[in-house]
């Protein structure tokens, strides 16, 4: 009589099914304090259903965005800090679909690790439960991949998809015109954009990331993970005010690349470089790297995080209504004839 193989199991080759459910299981409270007007079923199915009647369109147009965190993950994961992370991944699609016009509905996420780590998951899933609440956007599902071989011990990746809407005529941008106003709404740091130069510049400055913040509280690390400001309910509350024509979200390509995308053939913009200060991180950026001005405000937010360009006459009103908010408002510049961004003056 032949010894029968033992056969092996999926977890034996590393995917652990179980943990996965567990997991499902563990972030349904986080999921469920995201719920708003729309949703009809959550976690747990094939796909996730949602309806736009229930959420008040009449006649609505749908708008799509995803994104990721970039090299920022790294820092989270070499320092164990991961809980900022996942409001990151919501703020990098929630805010660009609000540019658009459209109010963001519901959200998916994608997190992908070599082996789940309980904790660690389901504090990055807080975290983008915390940002969907945040900006009144539903985590209606998501896919959790273990990948055994793919990623180092301790690795992951994550990526975000969201969608919006908003009625029929209503995107962004229209109607900008010579005259209009930019209001510059300040960021929270560096946001998630960079980071490949700025882990370099940590680099080059000696400095490891549980090293006291030579320019904020706390260390290193912990400065540098500042999650990305959520613009959503301030300037969804702007739009529905009135006098806004356009928004950019400045993300990757800074104000440079970033503003352009706002208004149409035939018009750029002016922006006054003494109409704001910069947070402190990004001086300590631009001195530890000997990173010219110009470099500065084409890789970073360098401290403006989301522009609004209104109509002149409504300027002041906009202004009134976002710091009401919470919002710290900068007058940028305005809108000129002829094409591209234009600096003048100097830093303060």
């Amino acid at each position: 009589m032949t010894d029968q193989k033992k056969g092996i199991t999926y977890a034996d080759a590393g995917v652990d099914i179980d943990a996965g459910n567990e997991l499902v299981e563990r972030i349904k409270p986080a999921a469920k304090r995201t719920t708003r007007p729309g949703v009809m079923s959550g976690l747990g199915g094939f796909g996730a259903l949602f309806d736009l009647k229930g959420a008040g369109f009449v006649d609505p147009v749908l708008v799509a965005a995803t994104d990721g965190v970039g090299t920022k993950l790294r820092i989270a994961i070499d320092t164990g800090n991961v809980d900022g992370v996942g409001i990151d991944l919501v703020a990098m699609c929630v805010n660009d679909l609000v540019c658009q016009g459209a109010e963001p509905l519901f959200f998916l996420d994608y997190f992908a690790t070599g082996k789940l780590e309980m904790d660690q998951a389901a504090r990055i899933i807080e975290g983008i439960a915390t940002g969907c609440e945040r900006s009144g956007c539903a985590l209606i599902g998501g896919e959790t991949a273990e990948m055994p071989g793919m990623y180092p011990a301790g690795d992951f990746d994550l990526a975000g998809f969201a969608v919006g809407a908003m009625e029929r005529g209503t995107a962004l941008p229209d109607g900008v015109v010579e005259g209009d106003v930019l209001l510059g709404l300040a960021s929270d740091g560096v946001h998630s954009n960079g980071y490949s130069l700025v882990r370099r510049v940590v680099e080059m400055s000696g400095l490891d990331w549980d090293a006291d913040c030579p320019f904020d509280v706390g260390t290193l690390g912990e400065a540098l993970l500042t999650p990305t400001r959520l613009y959503v309910k301030p300037v969804l509350e702007a739009i529905r005010a009135g006098g806004v024509h356009g928004l950019a979200h400045i993300t990757g390509g800074g104000l440079t690349e970033n503003l352009p995308r706002a208004v149409p053939d035939g018009l750029g913009v002016e922006i006054d470089l003494g109409s704001w200060t910069p947070a402190p991180v990004f001086g300590w950026l631009a001195e530890q790297g000997g990173i010219a001005e110009a470099e500065m405000l084409k890789t970073f937010n360098d401290g403006i995080g989301m522009v609004m360009i209104v109509a002149a006459d409504r300027a002041e009103d906009q202004i009134a209504l976002l710091q009401r908010a919470g919002e710290r408002v900068a007058v940028l510049g305005k809108v000129t004839a002829g094409e591209g961004v234009t600096y003048f003056g100097h830093r303060q």
